[in-house]
C-alpha cells in the first residue's frame, strides 16, 4: 500500500543525533515535520537545514516537532551540523535521523525494496529520491506531502503557512483558498448545508457561487 493523504505514518526505531528514538512515542500528541536528504555535506540541504534551524522557533511555537532524516551516520550529521552552523548562522538543534540501514527511506517510499540495506558507497544521486517534507498530525496520520528535487531548496515558509492551514481545517469546518495567509477569509466547508452554516457562522458570508461560501477565519478560543 503507498503511502498516501491520511496514511499512517510508519512507525520505526532509529539512531539519530538525540539518541535512540521510537519515532511514535517521540511524536507524543505533537505535530511533526519529517523532512528527508539524500546525503550530508550536500549543498543545497545545507541551506535547508540552516533555514530550518532559524526557523525552528516558529514550528515550536504552532506545536510543531520538527526530525530530519539523512542516509548517513550520527557522527556525518555532527561534523555536517558544524558547517550548517558556520555557514549559515544557526545551531542545528533539533534531532536528524541517520538511516544508515535505509530503513526509514524505504518504509516512507523514498527509495525502492531494492536499494540494499546500507548507506555506505551510497552518493546523492543514488538517494535523490530522499527529498520529501512529510507533515504527520497528533493522530499519526500524514497530512500532506511535498517533494522536491535536489536541485531545488525547499520553501519552509511555506510549509508554515501549510501548517497553519492545516491546524485551522482541523479545528473548524472550512478550507483555505488558493495563496491563503493567515487571517484571511476561508471557505466554508461543503459539509455544511447552509442552515448549519448559519448555526455555524452567524455573521454570514458571501458566495458567489452556491458552493463557494466566503467567511473571515474564525477565531480561535
Amino acid at each position: 500500500m503507498s503511502l498516501r493523504i491520511n496514511s499512517l505514518a510508519p512507525d520505526f526505531e532509529a539512531e539519530t543525533t538525540h539518541g535512540r528514538i521510537r519515532f511514535h512515542e517521540w511524536m507524543g500528541d505533537s505535530w511533526v515535520v519529517l523532512f528527508s536528504h539524500p546525503k550530508d555535506f550536500t549543498p543545497v540541504c545545507t541551506t535547508e537545514l540552516g533555514r530550518l534551524a532559524h526557523l525552528l522557533p516558529e514550528f515550536e511555537r504552532r506545536g510543531v516537532k520538527v526530525i530530519g532524516l539523512s542516509v548517513d551516520p550520527v557522527d556525518h550529521h555532527r561534523a555536517w551540523a558544524k558547517d550548517i552552523e558556520e555557514t549559515q548562522g544557526a545551531a542545528v538543534t533539533y534531532p536528524v535521523i541517520a538511516d544508515t540501514d535505509l530503513e526509514v527511506a524505504k518504509l516512507y517510499e523514498m527509495l525502492p525494496e531494492d536499494a540494499g540495506d546500507t548507506a555506505e558507497g551510497r552518493t546523492p544521486a543514488d538517494n535523490a529520491t530522499v527529498r520529501t517534507v512529510f507533515v504527520i498530525g497528533p493522530d499519526r496520520r500524514i497530512k500532506a506531502m511535498l517533494v522536491y528535487p535536489m536541485s531545488t531548496g525547499r520553501n519552509f515558509a511555506e510549509v508554515l503557512r501549510l501548517i497553519d492551514a492545516l491546524q485551522l481545517t482541523t479545528r473548524h469546518p472550512v478550507a483555505t483558498p488558493v495563496d491563503w495567509q493567515p487571517g484571511e477569509d476561508v471557505i466554508i466547508a461543503l459539509s455544511l448545508s447552509d442552515e448549519e452554516a448559519a448555526r455555524r457562522f452567524p455573521g454570514g458570508w458571501t458566495a458567489p457561487r452556491p458552493y463557494l461560501r466566503l467567511v473571515p477565519q474564525p477565531a480561535e478560543r
